[in-house]
């Protein structure tokens, strides 16, 4: 399976563990993950290397000429890596037809093979949207006059790079982070869901793109069916959204203990 990355020093460590997650919880498995860069340090990605390879997996680094989005915004928290995931299909080998991208903030606590292997026919993605009434309307309101019926969360996303490589025009990309650029809020997933939403296939949230802050809301709206006995037996990707990461001082969030949990088996092993 070909999973794909991307990121800056600072996400080195949750990448660690997130791919300890993966590995432990997807026994058997090949992984070929591509990790796309401008500017991790040699040193940095030689520890990567020698962190993948000890789990018997593949690492490809792809550096990313700095030119590339070199003028688009970045805000807060996200780097300017966040956008290479949309020319993705431009910088991957051309025999490859799928990959599934990640984020750092992820830790994957079941098998991922059924997710990896979904019908994509037609469709650029498959992503999820978080279901929440208020996340909906303010980015609909936000990102007007641009007809959003759903806004999908870019962390998980698996592509579709065949299809990617014959509708996506990457001047397209570019003229409308121009023209938006003080709209872009969460400025790649703006870019996906105002260009791309039509050609996006629904995932289950509760599955594949699980919003670690809205336990309690999974809960109560799934008259109590989605507990935390069904997270932990049936959701795939456990997503720590938001400003608040499970890796900082003072974070407690409801899944911060089994962060820890797989956090401790990652970072001795990359020291």
């Amino acid at each position: 399976m070909n999973l794909l990355v991307t990121l800056d020093s600072k996400y080195i460590k949750p990448l660690k563990v997130m791919l300890v997650s993966l590995f432990l919880n997807n026994p058997g498995e090949d992984f070929c993950i591509y990790l796309m860069h401008s500017s991790i340090k040699d040193e940095e990605i030689a520890d990567i290397e020698r962190y993948v390879d000890s789990y018997g997996q593949k690492l490809v680094v792809i550096k990313i000429d700095n030119s590339y989005f070199e003028n688009a915004p970045v805000v807060l928290h996200y780097p300017k890596e966040m956008y290479y995931r949309l020319l993705a299909y431009k910088f991957l080998p051309e025999e490859l037809d799928r990959i599934l991208y990640l984020d750092p903030d992820i830790l994957v606590i079941n098998p991922i093979r059924r997710l990896y292997e979904t019908d994509l026919d037609g469709y650029l993605y498959a992503a999820a949207y978080h279901n929440v009434i208020a996340v909906k309307e303010i980015n609909r309101i936000r990102l007007y006059p641009y007809k959003i019926n759903a806004y999908y969360n870019s962390g998980v996303l698996l592509m579709n790079l065949a299809l990617q490589r014959k509708v996506v025009d990457e001047t397209a990309i570019y003229a409308f982070i121009e023209k938006n650029r003080a709209k872009l809020i969460l400025p790649d997933q703006d870019i996906i869901n105002t260009l791309f939403a039509r050609q996006i296939k629904c995932l289950d949230e509760k599955l594949y793109n699980y919003d670690v802050r809205f336990y309690n809301y999974y809960k109560i709206t799934s008259n109590h069916d989605c507990d935390m006995d069904f997270v932990m037996e049936n959701t795939v990707i456990l997503h720590f959204c938001g400003k608040r990461k499970p890796w900082s001082k003072g974070y407690s969030g409801k899944f911060h203990a089994l962060y820890k949990h797989y956090e401790k088996k990652a970072v001795p092993l990359g020291q």
